[in-house]
């Protein structure tokens, strides 16, 4: 079956640096597209960046361009999301998400802090 595992999250200070991974199993990764969304208390779970299956289309969200970065792995199967200059409105829960035959994946999520 689809499975989707975030990892990487935990408490940084502002300015300070994270790398979240996303292990993905049951299909074929290298065929897919990957999203990293994020979610913080109150609000909607709205897409952070994503990629292309080779890496070849890459898209962030506004508010991370320039800190944050999405990488693909197709050989370990894995999405990162490496995020830099972190900001307290980047507390949140991170989500990898992708689409197979008319559904949507999602991994349980990984907590991101950010504060002093």
């Amino acid at each position: 079956q689809v499975q989707l595992v975030e990892s990487g999250g935990g408490l940084v200070q502002p300015g300070g640096s994270l790398r979240l991974s996303c292990v993905a199993s049951g299909f074929t990764f290298s065929r897919y597209f990957m999203t990293w969304h994020r979610q913080a208390p109150g609000k909607e779970r709205d897409v952070v960046a994503s990629i292309g299956l080779s890496s070849e289309i890459v898209h962030y969200e506004d508010s991370v361009k320039g800190r944050f970065t999405i990488s693909r792995d197709n050989a370990k199967n894995t999405v990162y999301l490496q995020m830099n200059s972190l900001k307290s409105e980047d507390t949140a829960v991170y989500y990898c998400m992708t689409h197979l035959g008319g559904s949507e994946y999602w991994g349980q999520g990984t907590q991101v802090t950010v504060s002093s």
